[in-house]
């Protein structure tokens, strides 16, 4: 692993910082509405309560949340990045500790406004973690790792794994629950959509006067690369040509605003891509 002092410490704050919101969260809006966020979270938080309820033990938050993320850890140690794991391992740990040693306190009883910004802040801080190449465990790795391999949109695989979470978690313990917990996991996939935007892609079509100039921008900026067509405008029949590319989400102001300047005339249409199949870079986790 090859240490970058600034930016390690800088990934560490934000991970801690992380860790001690979601513990806060977990411990006021998650346990007074008695809700599951979904992912290893929300998988250790059922157990905890079934233990508690039907074998009246009560277990460590910390101590299921461990055991829980073992694999996903060692999927993400075996196949994504060691340092990308380490400063999740420490997210994973901080995080149940936090859970366990800070006190529980109820802001609001109001089930619906819990839900909402509870899964807001859910939301926040899994987004704090992956802005700076951490995350917050459990289905993180496992649809990161999947996205990488597929090119889906690993939200929609945590997504699929919450659902599941979730009849389990209504069938045991009320439908009420289970259905105010799908409205904080909505917010939460809405949340992470709006402010993590790798994983998704969008397509760029640019007509543009120097179309290999803006081939390399586009190379230079996200690696990735552009095909040429020949187009011809249906006013004046002139020939112009067209880039096609398709770049990361989270690239694409700054691709575009190259682009501008490198061609302020430059016709540039951004559409959001839905699928992607084929081959495509996606930077490697450290």
């Amino acid at each position: 692993m090859k240490l970058e002092p600034k930016r390690d410490a800088r990934r560490l704050a934000v991970v801690i910082g992380a860790a001690l919101i979601m513990a806060i969260n977990i411990n006021t809006f998650v346990s007074t509405g008695g809700l599951y966020p979904g992912g290893a979270t929300g998988l250790a938080l059922l157990l905890q309560r079934i233990f508690l309820r039907f074998l009246h033990l009560h277990i460590p938050y910390a101590a299921i949340n461990i055991a829980v993320n073992a694999v996903p850890v060692f999927i993400g140690f075996r196949f994504i990045g060691r340092k990308f794991t380490l400063f999740s391992l420490i997210m994973i740990l901080a995080n149940s500790f936090f859970v366990d040693l800070l006190p529980t306190y109820a802001l609001t009883y109001d089930i619906l406004l819990i839900s909402i910004f509870g899964g807001l802040i859910n939301g926040l801080c899994i987004s704090m973690c992956l802005i700076v190449d951490a995350t917050s465990g459990g289905t993180d790795f496992i649809s990161i790792y999947l996205s990488q391999k597929t090119g889906m949109d690993s939200f929609n695989v945590i997504l699929a794994f919450n659902v599941a979470l979730l009849v389990a978690a209504g069938a045991l313990f009320g439908l009420d629950k289970a259905l105010y917990s799908i409205i904080f996991q909505f917010v939460s996939t809405q949340v992470l959509h709006l402010v993590y935007r790798n994983y998704q892609q969008v397509t760029l079509f640019v007509v543009s006067r120097d179309p290999r100039q803006i081939c390399e921008t586009i190379y230079a900026i996200c690696k990735h690369g552009a095909t040429i067509m020949d187009g011809e405008g249906s006013y004046g029949h002139h020939s112009v040509p067209i880039v096609y590319s398709v770049i990361d989400a989270a690239d694409s102001r700054k691709v575009i605003k190259a682009i501008r300047k490198l061609d302020p005339d430059a016709f540039i249409n951004c559409i959001r891509t839905q699928e992607l199949k084929g081959r495509f870079h996606y930077d490697p986790k450290d």
